[in-house]
């Protein structure tokens, strides 16, 4: 396997930077679900729970931007034979994954009130304590925080978290699945092995 892509499959550096990414999601939904559902407020394991989930948060900006350098300079292999509807819907598919996955971690970070432990290892202040939100937000904007931090939060829970990533998720899995078992061709085996 190499390293780059071909155009016959993604190379080593895409299926890592890909599978990573889903596993971080997954591991961020894990934090934030074991936080709401078998945590109580004020306790050590909530608070836990969520550091893991602002860590893997912040992991995930870390690494999309990573996919997103990569991507740029890598084309990807050629697709599969289909209609130019499918093409499209398939490349607006992936835009909408991708700006999700750069507007989640984004309004999570900037709407937290808390600053982050990553992973217990050093601190990363939250925005509202450092000198960017006071010159833009505070100042800029005339916001206090509160302010500023709602419809983030709305944002990032209530739209994002509780129903669009899923969305996109699912849809993105069935249309893998689809292409292996239905259509039989090699979309799914081009991220996940060499021939």
């Amino acid at each position: 396997m190499t390293l780059k892509n071909t155009r016959e499959n993604y190379g080593a550096i895409a299926r890592w930077l890909h599978w990573t990414t889903a596993a971080l999601f997954l591991a961020s939904y894990c934090s934030v679900y074991f936080r709401q559902w078998f945590t109580e407020k004020q306790t050590p394991e909530n608070w836990t729970a969520l550091q893991l989930h602002l860590s893997v948060g912040i992991t995930i900006a870390v690494v999309v931007l990573l996919r997103v350098i990569w991507r740029a300079s890598q084309p990807a292999p050629d697709p599969e034979p289909g209609s130019k509807g499918a093409h499209l819907a398939a490349h607006l598919g992936h835009l909408a994954l991708y700006a999700v996955m750069i507007v989640a971690p984004l309004t999570g970070y900037l709407g937290t009130g808390v600053d982050t432990e990553y992973f217990f290892l050093f601190d990363i202040p939250k925005f509202e304590s450092t000198s960017l939100f006071t010159s833009l937000v505070g100042n800029g904007l005339g916001l206090s925080f509160e302010a500023f931090e709602k419809p983030l939060d709305f944002i990032h829970k209530e739209i994002l978290g509780t129903w669009l990533i899923w969305m996109l998720i699912l849809g993105h899995v069935a249309a893998a699945l689809h292409h292996h078992f239905i259509l039989r061709d090699r979309t799914l085996r081009k991220m996940t092995s060499c021939n």
